[in-house]
């Protein structure tokens, strides 16, 4: 007896096919309604990253890095090849099952795009006209060939035929009374392929010209043409010998697109500037509502400012060094009339996201900004465009929030923001750290001399003394670089006489008030990591 035909590969297929022409015609309805963020795989993907919690945030940055995000994406994506090549399979046999399926997943992606802030039943257009795209696709893939009605009929056509109407022999197929269609089988196989090939290319077709216009949105939304006034407070001269100048050590200011980001936006906010606004309201005497030509006629001023992430490991990558420009944050809201009681500025983001900051750090004198600008150009769209918070001496859940459009004056106790309410904590000082980025972990050197260097960061304290020990040596005092003040990092470096062998180099930070870096290790759940970065080394 001939083997059955593949139909279960087949019908798996075309699931996968019609989940393509689903997600491209979705892609392309978000584009047109100018609604990008209601894709049913970032409406899915924006829901998974709120219902998560805060352990399984701190896993995914810890694990991932900056790559969080596109792990996410393409976990996404296996899943909804798996489940929809489980659809096409059970399409064969149960085709309104799997159209049902279909209704169900749209839904799901639906009640997904309305869960985001400040959605409208526009968000959930692009899931509506998915499902309608994979349903015609289902039953377009599994439509019978035309009949031709020359062509000779063969046992093995009848038998296939009879398998697909359910019967085990010739009389069953006799009695089943059903005509037997004159088609070879090469000819069913040419018409599977010029169906699938017109599903996947109306699939790429519909969801390339939907990249391509949110795309071409998204480039007249950033800005690059935008003309920044000059700073009426310009940040003080950079110090000679700010930065170590070691080999492997990375520079004192750091680049735009070397900048960590870390952020729960799976895909960057993009508001034009011309649309932005900020609102200033709740317990303040007089409401304010500014756009962006209100920010840059007022006097702007331009600071050196280190930001770190709380999600940062002993020893993480999340901290950077930026030249910023902004308006002083402390006087936009007393303008606004600072109302008795309130103690916290909940801001929000573009895309919902909100953070409580203490609102006594923000009036304490410190340099805290709604900058427009990051080393000399407006803010990249990865960054914030057209404008941020920066309030230096805090992590960033608490204090830099990007895409800020919303800063209401309230009560911890009234109020609480995205990551505090999944248990990080309300007020978050950045803890004393430092870091050994020269020599590299379980790097080989050679004996002798050895170059140790790295940075220490304490904003707002300022670092005093940075030591290293190797092993369990004394502790050694190393050379600090120029400070570029209080609230940036700061650079070191001590030269290592070097013996053969395996060697653990640890060090440590005291900041300008005479607290020393500690050497609990804590992980960064609730208010930052602590404890001694350490790196084993090879002296050859």
């Amino acid at each position: 007896m001939a083997a059955p035909r593949p139909a279960g590969r087949t019908s798996g297929v075309l699931g996968v096919l019609a989940a393509a022409l689903a997600l491209g015609v979705a892609e392309l309805t978000a584009a047109l309604v100018g609604r990008p963020e209601a894709g049913p795989l970032l409406a899915v993907g924006s829901a998974v990253i709120d219902l998560s919690p805060a352990w399984l945030k701190d896993f995914a940055v810890r694990t991932f890095g900056t790559a969080d995000k596109p792990v996410l994406l393409l976990t996404l994506a296996a899943a909804t090849v798996a489940g929809s090549a489980a659809v096409g399979t059970a399409a064969s046999r149960r085709p309104r099952s799997a159209i049902a399926a279909l209704a169900g997943l749209a839904a799901l992606a639906g009640a997904a795009a309305l869960s985001r802030p400040r959605a409208g039943p526009i968000h959930v257009l692009p899931a509506a006209v998915g499902a309608a795209g994979s349903t015609f696709a289902l039953l377009y893939g599994r439509r019978p060939p035309r009949l031709r009605r020359e062509g000779r009929i063969t046992l093995g056509d009848l038998a296939r035929h009879g398998r697909r109407e359910g019967c085990s022999t010739l009389g069953d197929l006799a009695r089943h009374g059903r005509p037997v269609p004159r088609t070879a089988p090469a000819a069913d196989r040419r018409t599977l392929l010029t169906r699938g090939a017109v599903l996947l290319g109306a699939a790429v077709l519909t969801g390339g010209t939907g990249r391509a216009i949110t795309s071409a949105r998204q480039a007249s939304a950033d800005g690059r043409a935008l003309v920044l006034p000059p700073p009426a407070d310009p940040a003080r001269p950079l110090p000679p010998g700010v930065g170590a100048r070691v080999p492997g050590l990375g520079p004192f200011t750091t680049p735009n697109d070397s900048f960590y980001r870390v952020d729960t936006a799976l895909i960057v906010p993009r508001v034009p500037h011309q649309e932005w606004t900020l609102r200033i309201h709740g317990l303040v005497d007089r409401p304010v509502e500014l756009d962006l030509a209100d920010v840059l006629a007022r006097p702007l001023t331009e600071r050196d400012i280190t930001l770190t992430c709380v999600s940062n490991e002993v020893g993480g990558p999340y901290a950077g060094n930026a030249r910023w420009l902004g308006v002083d944050l402390a006087a936009l809201l007393r303008e606004a009339g600072i109302q008795a009681g309130a103690d916290q500025v909940l801001s929000r983001s573009a895309d919902g996201w909100s953070a409580s900051t203490a609102l006594d750090a923000v009036l304490d004198g410190r340099d805290a900004l709604l900058a427009v600008a990051m080393n000399g150009a407006p803010l990249p769209p990865a960054h914030g465009f057209p404008a941020r918070m920066i309030v230096p001496g805090l992590y960033g859940y608490v204090s830099a929030t990007k895409w800020v459009t919303d800063l209401k004056l309230t009560r911890f106790a009234d109020e609480r923001a995205y990551w505090t309410r999944r248990g990080w904590a309300e007020r978050a000082p950045i803890k004393t750290a430092s870091r050994i980025e020269v020599p590299k972990p379980f790097a080989e050197v050679p004996a002798g001399p050895v170059a140790v260097a790295g940075t220490a960061w304490a904003q707002h304290r300022g670092i005093a003394a940075v030591e290293v020990r190797v092993d369990d040596g004394p502790w050694l005092r190393a050379g600090l670089a120029a400070s570029g003040g209080p609230d940036t990092w700061r650079q070191w470096r001590m030269t290592w006489q070097a013996t053969p062998g395996r060697h653990r180099l640890q060090v440590r930070a005291t900041d300008a008030g005479g607290d020393v870096q500690t050497a609990e290790r804590v992980p960064p759940i609730p208010a930052g990591a602590t404890g001694r970065h350490t790196v084993l080394v090879t002296v050859t």
